[in-house]
């Protein structure tokens, strides 16, 4: 059977003085506090969710 493949998404800075839509596509990749690390599956719309807020994020593999 085959595996999805994942993505870890840490959150490395502060959400203050972004942008609001940011703060909610943050949100809604469920991130909560710096530091917070989340495994979200590989799909192109979880990926341009990255890439919006690729400046506030770290992104592994």
């Amino acid at each position: 059977m085959e595996k999805r493949k994942t993505i870890k998404v840490t959150l490395v800075k502060s959400l203050i003085g972004t942008r609001h839509s940011h703060r909610l596509v943050i949100k809604g990749m469920g991130l909560r506090r710096l530091n917070h690390t989340v495994s979200l599956c590989d799909h192109p719309s979880i990926r341009g969710m990255i890439n919006k807020t690729a400046y506030l994020l770290k992104v592994e593999e």
